[in-house]
């Protein structure tokens, strides 16, 4: 067996074999294959595609390139939750803690922000002290004791995809559904949940500009996961405008709180409760999609999902007073609104240019070396529909350079689009995948 013939293969549109994705990902991995050679086979996969079957054997192949966690010394069905990324996507904070509030196992890998998409380990270490670099036993004690814990994707967990992706990157290669869908699934079959639940955003700040593109996208990783005997759902959701009002790092924790408070936005409470009732059904903690979400409308708004999400904190290092006080959390220097030069309704706000510009304060990563700062970012005042006057505020940025800030203004505005009729509604939910 040799790359040139498997290369040659799918340049011809012919099915690699099982055999043949092993080979070549367990040679990839192991440096005997050069970039060259696979990026080309990258690009022969772009022009021709993956059937489902090929696709499961990348997926299966990155998977086992690397550890893969055994958490059956976790009780109860251990359920893992995953978000392509969007802007102010903070749902995991308050997903994750609701659905342990009910005593469902929540054994999350998460990953780091790079460009404008959040990640939830950033988000999580504006903690002071709060830590992902958990041990195997550390996290299958956390769930076991608390039903909840975080960690980061570990240095020998799917290695052929960081190496895959990394070439991905740099080749025109990131965006063919295949790859995505492999990408993804490969770690989260590698972390040992035996249920995920997918958060497929669509829309302007999203991966997938539109829905045709975010169904098959989840078809793609629903289909992988029960190959491979998992429980999967996928929830595909809007991502045409920020989810909730905040983006950047702290902001979206004090945000996350306040909805585990029982007061946070609308859009943000309705993703956690739709996502949250195909996660409590997974693990058989209700029985019907009903049940599952009124069990949850009751912890947050009793208190005790706020309890659990501040055990969570404490228990991975970071400072409870913190979570229970979030304006003891770092702030920005600079904090102040953006007014808009026109009346009317918000027809349209360009999503990614609002995570742009979060990255631009420095609120995102350029590459994965880059620092980043966990105090800026916007505030919304406005959203899609909203009635605006001439000179009201459109948002707050947080920044702490004045150049930053300003050139942050001078582009937030022009992200908005503001006309004389008010928009039709759209609906945040948009698909839901088994």
């Amino acid at each position: 067996m040799n790359m040139y013939d498997l290369i040659m293969k799918k340049k011809r549109g012919a099915e690699l074999s099982c055999e043949e994705i092993e080979w070549m990902i367990t040679g990839y991995t192991k440096g005997m294959i050069p970039d060259y050679q696979m990026s080309a086979m990258l690009m022969a996969i772009c022009f021709n595609g993956m059937s489902t079957e090929e696709t499961k054997n990348l997926t299966i192949s990155m998977a086992d390139s690397g550890d893969r966690l055994d958490l059956s010394e976790i009780r109860g069905i251990k359920i893992d939750k995953h978000s392509t990324g969007g802007v102010g996507d903070k749902t995991s904070l308050v997903l994750a803690p609701l659905v342990a509030s009910l005593g469902v196992p929540v054994a999350k890998m998460s990953g780091r922000g790079l460009g404008h998409t959040g990640g939830t380990i950033d988000k999580l270490e504006s903690f002071t002290g709060f830590s992902t670099s958990l041990s195997t036993e550390q996290f299958i004690r956390n769930v076991n004791d608390i039903h909840i814990a975080v960690a980061g994707q570990t240095a020998n967990l799917a290695p052929a995809d960081k190496k895959l992706y990394a070439l991905r990157d740099v080749t025109g290669t990131v965006d063919q559904m295949s790859l995505i869908a492999s990408s993804i699934m490969s770690k989260k079959l590698a972390s040992g949940a035996d249920g995920i639940v997918l958060d497929v955003k669509s829309g302007d700040g999203a991966f997938m500009k539109d829905e045709a593109s975010a169904i098959d996208l989840a078809q793609e990783m629903v289909g992988i996961g029960k190959l491979a005997g998992k429980k999967m759902a996928a929830v595909i959701s809007d991502m045409d405008q920020p989810l909730g009002y905040a983006v950047g790092n702290v902001l979206e924790v004090k945000e996350a709180i306040d909805t585990l408070k029982g007061r946070g936005p609308e859009d943000l409470e309705e993703l956690v409760l739709t996502l949250g009732t195909y996660m409590v059904l997974m693990a058989k903690h209700a029985e019907t999609a009903e049940q599952a979400r009124k069990m949850l409308e009751t912890a947050l708004f009793d208190g005790s999902a706020f309890e659990t999400f501040c055990r969570f904190v404490e228990a991975q290092g970071g400072q409870d007073k913190e979570a229970r006080n979030p304006e003891l959390l770092p702030k920005a220097s600079i904090i102040r609104e953006v007014s808009s030069i026109k009346g009317g309704y918000v027809e349209k706000i360009m999503t990614e240019e609002i995570g742009r510009i979060s990255l631009l304060l420095g609120g995102g990563r350029e590459t994965k070396e880059s620092e980043i700062d966990l105090t800026v970012g916007i505030v919304l005042m406005k959203k899609r529909g909203d009635c605006v006057r001439e000179g009201e505020p459109l948002a707050v940025i947080h920044a702490n350079d004045e150049e930053k800030f300003s050139a942050a203004a001078e582009r937030l505005r022009k992200a908005y689009l503001i006309t004389d009729e008010r928009p039709a509604q759209v609906n945040l939910i948009k698909n839901i995948i088994f």
